[in-house]
């Protein structure tokens, strides 16, 4: 049996049941579990000790929707000044030129950066499977992840309806309905692990209503339950998206989704700004839940969502980064600022404060993945957490409230040390068995190559 302890925390959030913060505990983890948070506890001579006498603890961030491969196409100057769907229209020809090594390079490159950034839990949504590749790009995915010890929900995405049935993308990046669903299942029965502390589930997850049929959600629907795996979609992303729902499909999207069996417990969206006060209340009773992205709604101009609102309504809500191309980083801390900061400006100084940013960032998406072993800091929870060193000079003055601190102080916004199943796998902020220079030669390497294809 292997054993860590964190001996002697100056200052622990565990966003357990009962939100406690403590001072001076320390936590033992035993293969890869946490089994006591309590103070004095005296290592014996073969455990591992990190002294955290000097250090601010919490629980694993959750990131609940992402875009990997687009890390290879950040900060494009001809999208730069474009909204969501002629930003679309930009980069799908570009994105038709994904190979399985771009897939792996985009994927190590997010997952570094996130990990860095005090993430132990990732969910990525990837939905764009070019003609005359190898198809199994989840599978390049898996693997990258199982590398660097992330725990990982890949999103099998889908895109169906290309430009000429009236969707949104180009026929290079289209897949058939029988194909997608195929695929699906055998990603499911090759990958999904059910139980408790497990390190890959899988998640299905056609893109969006303007690019895949009807038919390919209802059945994507059935298969999943059929499973016991989760929905993912993005939704009421744009004032776009509901024109374009209106019109082509004679509903607003929420109501298209239900009527397409798109709603419970089993299923969050990604985004949800321009849902209506009713359809608040439709989350609310279904249990549906929404992955708020305040970066790229910010960047993007897509708006602002009601997340204040929801959380009072209790709509399940969890934090995400979204794809690099709409944010450009795959930073949990910095997400967790935007997203303070901008419903402070937007609905009110007493509207959001940092824990319940924090809450969303790990109890939140917890939630929304069916994870209820992660999240927070507890005998029998998954040893997921990160630490961030308190003497930093970016911290100085700000002793008296490290939650707050931590989202609105600090020299550098990553963390000092991750930990992921009792792993150590962020130390003094550097990966502690990758090569950072190489995951970046090779990301540059693919990227160029994709781009220097146009």
């Amino acid at each position: 049996m292997s054993r860590l302890l964190i001996k002697d925390v100056r200052y622990l959030v565990t966003m357990d049941e009962d939100r406690r913060e403590l001072k001076d505990h320390s936590i033992l983890i035993e293969d890869g579990i946490i089994t006591r948070v309590e103070t004095d506890i005296e290592p014996e001579s073969d455990w591992e000790v990190i002294d955290a006498a000097h250090m601010w603890v919490f629980p694993g961030l959750i990131n609940t929707h992402h875009h990997f491969y687009q890390a290879l196409t950040r900060c494009l100057g001809e999208v730069q000044e474009a909204e969501l769907f002629p930003w679309l229209k930009t980069l799908y020809p570009i994105w038709a030129r994904l190979t399985p090594a771009g897939v792996r390079a985009g994927t190590r490159v997010a997952l570094a950066e996130l990990i860095k950034s005090g993430c132990t839990t990732a969910s990525d949504h990837h939905y764009v499977f070019p003609r005359g590749q190898d198809p199994h790009l989840i599978d390049q995915q898996i693997e990258a992840a199982g590398e660097l010890g992330v725990r990982f929900h890949p999103c099998r995405g889908s895109m169906s309806r290309g430009e000429d049935e009236g969707g949104l993308p180009p026929r290079e990046v289209v897949q058939k309905e029988e194909e997608i669903l195929e695929d699906s299942r055998r990603l499911i029965e090759k990958y999904h692990d059910p139980r408790p502390y497990s390190m890959c589930q899988i998640v299905l997850a056609p893109c969006s209503p303007f690019s895949v049929t009807p038919e390919l959600l209802k059945e994507t629907a059935v298969l999943a339950r059929q499973y016991g795996v989760r929905c993912h979609t993005h939704l009421a992303e744009t004032a776009d998206e509901d024109d374009y729902c209106q019109k082509e499909l004679g509903m607003r999207p929420l109501e298209f989704m239900e009527k397409m069996g798109w709603t419970g417990p089993d299923v969050w969206y990604a985004h949800g700004i321009h849902f209506q006060d009713e359809e608040l209340e439709v989350l609310a009773r279904t249990g549906t839940g929404v992955a708020h992205c305040p970066v790229s709604n910010q960047k993007l101009s897509s708006g602002v969502a009601r997340i204040p609102e929801m959380l009072e309504l209790g709509v399940p809500v969890g934090l995400a980064v979204d794809g690099s191309a709409s944010n450009d980083a795959s930073n949990m801390l910095l997400e967790m600022k935007s997203a303070l900061l901008l419903h402070k400006l937007y609905y009110g100084i007493d509207a959001m404060d940092a824990r319940k940013v924090l809450e969303m960032a790990t109890r939140g998406g917890a939630r929304l993945l069916g994870r209820p072993e992660l999240g927070s800091i507890a005998p029998g929870q998954a040893a997921d957490l990160f630490l961030v060193d308190a003497r930093r000079v970016g911290f100085a003055g700000a002793q008296s409230d490290p939650v707050t601190a931590l989202l609105t102080c600090g020299d550098a916004l990553q963390a000092d040390l991750t930990i992921i199943g009792g792993r150590v796998v962020v130390r003094e902020g550097k990966l502690t068995e990758f090569d950072e220079e190489e995951i970046n030669r090779e990301a540059v390497a693919q990227s160029r190559a994709m781009l220097e294809k146009g």
